[in-house]
């Protein structure tokens, strides 16, 4: 990940954003704005009694057309609010793939094969810095086709790897929830960069001879924030389509998207992705808030495509040798500062406490208004969540959000330990980060969760949750037999 820090996000930021987040807020309140009312006059009656109710009643003087029409009106208000309300989504139960030790890469595996596969001493050391300072351990894991010298990128090997990630993780969650295939309506994939013909979601819908009315979408070259992506738009659908489920698979496949070139802003995916996939099971059913684990609160998105340096700042393209590969901008970090600046000034309204609101508008309105120099504030994103998931696309990411957000090293230590153990396992390692502080035990009733991604294009995007039953451990998952290690101390980085 390349060096440059994300710039200081709370010094420029845009009032549109602070207006979007509130005309979110202002609509949630109004949509909820009946409730209060409608007990206030519950509370009411029941205080008057019925003789007052009743004398109330004939003092009013209403014939049968009078009553006729309140009811209706009564009727009709009630019906207006029960169909607009936003049904409720549930995070039933999710699981993480974790792979096979034969599929386990440490540094000198990996640094052996480079060796072996390219010429280039200068080529070499530069992805020995980039490893020792990317924040992977020993234990990450590639797939099959990446362990033979050279790497074999073939298409049955690509297809291999998708079966083996997103089958394994969908039969851990079936079995957790004891969910049939049957019962699945809506099934939303993400992939990024590996899109066959027929899709990875017409591919599920074959293994697990899924209905013939199945709601599937497949959505491809979204970046590493498409988990958050296909939760928002599994959550649209479940507002659409009653009493239904929703089954939804984060992954990235390795195999086809090895670079064998030696362009150094295309060598850093190399040192850092690493194989994993999650499958996470939504409903709107009511009967599933029971044993439900989360209930899915906000999900904020934002896109800089626009700017054309945000929309180049990850790239897929050749080399000048003919070699496909990721580039990664120098300018990644910035625009990845500017976006996450967008996203959590339209969040802020929605989670932060009214004293952090008021400060940090306060603030904001000082700077623009009367002196440009006044130090800004940065809200308090501490008070509005318990947990933080951001993704772990490298250390620097982890870094620079950490000092930005001013979190305690216990609020990232789940994205580390994540990029520690697994490495960047693109969309699904907000997932892997989620199971993590679980088999620490400290995941309990109340408490929220915020997910952060970030992915090409430019994206970025967030999720909130709020845990609904304490989650016991221990817990099943890929943390499940070295939980009792984590943390681990990370090296300092080693300048370069």
């Amino acid at each position: 990940m390349p060096a440059t820090g994300m710039p200081d996000f709370s010094s420029s930021v845009k009032l549109k954003y602070v207006k979007l987040g509130y005309q979110c807020l202002v609509n949630n309140f109004l949509t909820f704005l009946l409730v209060p009312a409608i007990a206030a006059t519950a509370l009411e009656l029941v205080r008057l009694g019925p003789e007052e109710i009743l004398s109330l009643w004939n003092s009013l003087h209403l014939d049968l057309i009078h009553l006729i029409c309140t009811t209706f009106l009564v009727v009709f208000v009630a019906t207006v609010y029960f169909i607009s309300r936003p049904r409720p989504v549930y995070l039933v139960d999710y699981a993480c793939y974790k792979p096979p030790a034969s599929c386990r890469v440490p540094y000198a595996t990996f640094m052996e094969h480079c060796r072996l596969f390219n010429s280039d001493e200068k080529t070499v050391q530069f992805q020995t810095r980039i490893l020792e300072r990317s924040g992977l351990g020993e234990e990450t894991y590639l797939p099959p086709a990446n362990h033979y010298i050279p790497p074999t990128p073939t298409m049955e090997a690509a297809r291999a790897e998708a079966r083996l990630v997103i089958f394994s993780a969908i039969d851990d969650l079936l079995k957790r929830t004891g969910i049939k295939p049957k019962d699945i309506d809506i099934l939303v994939v993400n992939c990024s960069l590996f899109s066959p013909t027929p899709s990875l979601s017409a591919m599920i819908i074959n293994n697990y001879k899924l209905r013939s009315n199945i709601r599937s979408f497949n959505l491809s070259g979204m970046g590493c924030s498409a988990g958050l992506i296909s939760i928002d738009l599994a959550r649209d659908m479940l507002q659409v389509h009653a009493n239904s489920n929703a089954l939804v698979i984060s992954t990235e496949i390795i195999t086809p998207n090895f670079y064998r070139g030696s362009r150094r802003d295309m060598l850093l995916p190399n040192c850092l992705f690493r194989m994993g996939a999650a499958a996470i099971l939504l409903s709107n059913r009511r009967r599933e808030a029971s044993r439900a684990k989360y209930k899915l609160v906000h999900v904020v998105r934002t896109h800089k495509g626009a700017d054309d340096r945000a929309y180049r700042c990850v790239f897929e393209e050749e080399d000048s040798e003919g070699h496909s590969g990721i580039s990664l901008s120098k300018d990644l970090m910035a625009i990845a500062g500017e976006a996450l600046k967008s996203n959590i000034t339209t969040i802020g309204p929605l989670v932060l406490p009214m004293s952090e609101q008021l400060l940090f508008f306060v603030t904001l309105v000082g700077r623009k208004l009367i002196n440009p120099k006044w130090k800004p504030y940065i809200p308090d994103f501490k008070q509005a969540f318990e947990h933080f998931c951001i993704h772990a696309g490298g250390r620097a990411v982890i870094d620079e959000l950490q000092k930005n957000l001013q979190l305690s090293a216990e609020h990232v230590e789940a994205s580390r330990m994540a990029l520690h153990r697994f490495g960047n396992t693109s969309s699904s390692s907000l997932w892997y980060e989620l199971n993590y502080i679980e088999s620490k035990g400290r995941m309990r009733r109340g408490d929220r969760v915020w997910q952060i991604g970030f992915g090409s294009g430019f994206k970025c995007n967030s999720a909130v949750w709020k845990c609904i039953r304490t989650v016991k451990t221990p817990v099943d998952g890929p943390w499940a037999d070295c939980i009792h290690r984590y943390p681990v101390e990370i090296p300092e980085i080693v300048k370069l």
